[in-house]
């Protein structure tokens, strides 16, 4: 049987993959390993990147190793990332980007990195494995942050750039596609889930996070804590919404979490989360490679299509900036709907 595997990153993650010809034995195989997924945008298995599968793909393992120095500067790094109570997915994320330069700059001392450092590491790393932009930029922020507490360095942080963000537009879905996928489930707490992001245009973490005092029937609205940015923020709660809610909490009666795990008490998981969604679209028979995500996005399209002013729709979803919210009126079809295509005169 012959197959070829090679280091990828996908996602931003790094992964193992595994290509072969269709095979229904070589396929069973690859399903029984642990986190082992189907691309279909690569058209290739895909399996973590770990010891094991590197020895039992026989991928030689490349060198990882860190020096002492690099060590504790990272372990500084990471003390001063929580001091300043980073969120654990964020001081994870520039650790682990750090270590990367770091790993690639090995032979030198701390103190004689340079800028030209930084640029051979984009270019004779980042580059030639095909790694994404937005990896990339993730390692920029954490070299920009890291040697902002270092003193003695050549490093002039100012003049780090970024790479060149590409200008892509958020996926949205039409309204009979959202009451599809929202009518899908005969799970109510499945249904709710899904209703619940849409109608509250939430993150998948900000969802999970939800607790059951959060609703607020009083007021009619969500109170999201803490979310991306440590920032606080509320949204209006439809009343089908909240019909729904009172429906679910009957049935389920949560204690800690809104929506919790098979264990009372614990967290959903973000993976059974997506399996939802992934069902959902299948007794839809929705072909598109729908994420979570989608339906944020298509929460604030249809707002904007429906007369709310941008500012708004700022503020519900928890946006820094008014430019990142601006890029919505770029999928709205209200204005778009309006213009008489000169086809038709012809």
């Amino acid at each position: 049987m012959n197959w070829s595997a090679k280091l990828i990153n996908h996602r931003d993650e790094e992964r193992i993959a595994v290509e072969f010809e269709k095979d229904k034995e070589l396929i069973q195989r690859i399903k029984l390993i642990h986190g082992a997924r189907w691309s279909q945008q690569k058209k290739l298995w895909h399996v973590p990147d770990t010891k094991e599968n590197r020895e039992r793909f026989h991928i030689i393992q490349k060198d990882t190793k860190i020096s002492q120095e690099g060590q504790e500067h990272l372990k500084q790094f990471i003390r001063w990332l929580s001091s300043k109570r980073y969120s654990p997915n964020t001081i994870k994320t520039y650790s682990d980007a750090l270590r990367s330069f770091l790993v690639y700059n090995q032979a030198k001392n701390i103190c004689e990195i340079t800028n030209a450092d930084v640029l051979d590491y984009n270019n004779d790393y980042i580059l030639k494995n095909k790694l994404s932009a937005s990896y990339q930029n993730q390692v920029i922020s954490a070299i920009k942050l890291y040697f902002r507490t270092v003193r003695k360095t050549k490093i002039e942080v100012d003049k780090i750039d970024r790479p060149k963000k590409p200008k892509t537009l958020p996926n949205v879905l039409s309204k009979e596609e959202v009451k599809n996928i929202l009518d899908a489930h005969a799970n109510i707490k499945h249904k709710m889930m899904l209703s619940l992001i849409y109608s509250c245009g939430l993150r998948c973490s900000e969802l999970l996070q939800l607790r059951p005092l959060d609703i607020d029937s009083k007021r009619n609205i969500v109170l999201i804590k803490q979310a991306k940015g440590k920032k606080d923020r509320i949204t209006p709660l439809s009343p089908k919404i909240l019909e729904l809610l009172r429906t679910y909490y009957q049935l389920y009666k949560p204690k800690t979490y809104l929506f919790e795990g098979q264990e009372p008490g614990t967290i959903y998981s973000p993976k059974s989360l997506q399996s939802v969604l992934k069902q959902a679209l299948q007794k839809a028979n929705i072909k598109k490679p729908v994420t979570l995500h989608w339906l944020r996005h298509s929460y604030a399209t249809h707002l904007l299509e429906g007369g709310t002013d941008l500012r708004y729709i700022q503020e519900l979803l928890g946006h820094n900036s008014s430019r990142t919210t601006e890029i919505y009126t770029h999928v709205s079809t209200k204005s778009l709907q309006q213009i008489k295509s000169p086809f038709d005169d012809l």
